[in-house]
């Protein structure tokens, strides 16, 4: 069985370019030869849709989008991620095939902690769906549905899957990708079974999605995996009759269906045969990048989509030079290229003649547009409007504020003239303490 993984970058809201994107993934699986195409949770409108689930035109937009999707779907089928509407509003995959959807699961963990909050828009799913695909049989879950050890997994174990698929939109931060993998390695064993993530890859406000989609087999071994922080359709071969072999082997699930009262009942879809091919698809696994590489590329990926799917073209950095600025100026020419970055020094009489020439250097370096606007005549008129306002002008905290907020007001000015996008030059250490100028 021949299966891919649509690792796309989806714009939340964008319904339109979200189903060109899920279509062209459908159609280039296909010409590989692909039986399965797996997308990310909730690919036809973005992750996270927010408060967009509660408009009804919205959902039914997206139903509609999802119809001309399965609409699409003819000679393979396509796992999409998608609202629901059917009495309450849920986080599906439909499973779709020979022109229509065949059926729907829905999400049953809604995890509602850190960045998450499903609680306010979903039902929990109750029921599970199994796919038989001629002598395969596989089962959909969504996301958080593996990182709970047990159902739903275990339930589609027990009832007969031998493949267990993961829509997912599962958030980065340093070490993330690594950790995820060990746990989808327990879920694998556990289940005996294959276990085909899906990620969502790309920037959205203040997530970044790393991708790093990946299959494994029923002991737990890499099959496939696609690279981080880019769009990928990952094409793998599979045989999942292994899973039936390490299942007559493995006394633990034997074990774990004596325990239960009832056996897990699920909707069954049958769907026609794959279809046999004579070449088997080479399975890359792409290696995980050192920690800094990933930081360096999520910052990038994350900078050059919030900049992107909020319609802004230049970004414009207060350069000091220092390190922090220099750092975040680099970031942003590798997010954006050369000829959208905008640098600009603000000298005052505190500012040396090495930092000014280190920030012109910097800019130089990069390549970017670089401009210096002297702030000692505003910072001086400012002064002068408070000496009668004061005893002997500002002093303290307001004092030494002061020569940031004006450089924030040039920068601002020339945000709102040009468009550009101001991009902080803040670093993780003011951040932990509190310590910001606006």
């Amino acid at each position: 069985m021949r299966l891919a993984l649509a690792q796309l970058n989806a714009v939340v809201g964008d319904l339109d370019g979200n189903r060109e994107k899920i279509l062209e993934y459908v159609s280039e699986a296909g010409s590989a030869g692909a039986d399965l195409i797996v997308f990310p949770e909730l690919a036809t409108t973005g992750y996270p849709p927010e408060d967009l689930l509660l408009r009804p035109s919205f959902v039914r937009a997206a139903h509609d989008s999802l119809e001309s999707i399965a609409a699409a779907a003819h000679g393979i089928v396509a796992l999409v991620g998608t609202p629901w509407f059917d009495r309450d509003l849920a986080n599906a995959c439909a499973v779709c095939a020979d022109g229509r959807v065949q059926a729907v699961y829905r999400k049953h963990f809604l995890p509602n902690y850190g960045v998450f909050d499903e609680h306010r828009y979903f039902a929990e799913g109750r029921e599970l769906v199994l796919v038989r695909f001629g002598d395969a049989t596989f089962g959909p879950t969504i996301c958080e549905d593996v990182w709970q050890p047990g159902p739903p997994a275990t339930d589609l174990s027990l009832a007969g899957a031998q493949i267990i698929v993961n829509l997912s939109a599962s958030p980065f931060h340093v070490g993330k990708a690594e950790e995820r993998e060990e746990m989808l390695v327990t879920r694998a064993r556990d289940t005996s079974a294959y276990l085909a993530f899906c990620n969502m890859v790309g920037g959205q406000d203040e997530l970044v999605f790393d991708g790093h989609s990946v299959v494994l087999d029923p002991s737990g071994e890499v099959v496939a995996r696609a690279p981080g922080f880019e769009e990928h359709l990952l094409v793998v071969d599979i045989e999942p009759a292994e899973a039936i072999g390490r299942r007559l082997r493995d006394v633990r699930r034997r074990e774990l269906d004596r325990s239960r009262d009832t056996v897990p009942q699920a909707v069954t879809v049958e769907l026609k045969s794959p279809r046999e091919h004579r070449e088997a698809a080479t399975a890359a696994i792409a290696p995980f990048e050192p920690e800094l590489e990933q930081m360096r590329r999520a910052l990038t990926m994350g900078l050059r989509d919030y900049v992107g799917k909020n319609g802004f073209a230049d970004v414009v950095v207060g350069v000091s030079g220092g390190i922090d600025s220099a750092v975040t100026a680099a970031l942003c020419v590798g997010a954006l290229g050369s000829e959208r970055v905008h640098c600009v020094s603000m000298p005052s009489r505190f500012s040396s003649e090495s930092t000014r020439s280190d920030a012109q250097q910097v800019a130089e370096n990069l390549g970017c547009d670089f401009r210096e606007l002297p702030i000692e005549r505003i910072v001086e008129a400012v002064h002068d409007t408070f000496r009668s306002e004061t005893d002997g002008g500002l002093a303290g905290i307001a004092a030494e504020n002061l020569q940031a907020r004006v450089r924030g007001v040039l920068l601002m000015a020339l945000s709102n003239t040009y468009g550009w996008l101001v991009v902080s030059t803040g670093n993780k250490s003011e951040l932990a303490v509190g310590y910001s100028t606006l």
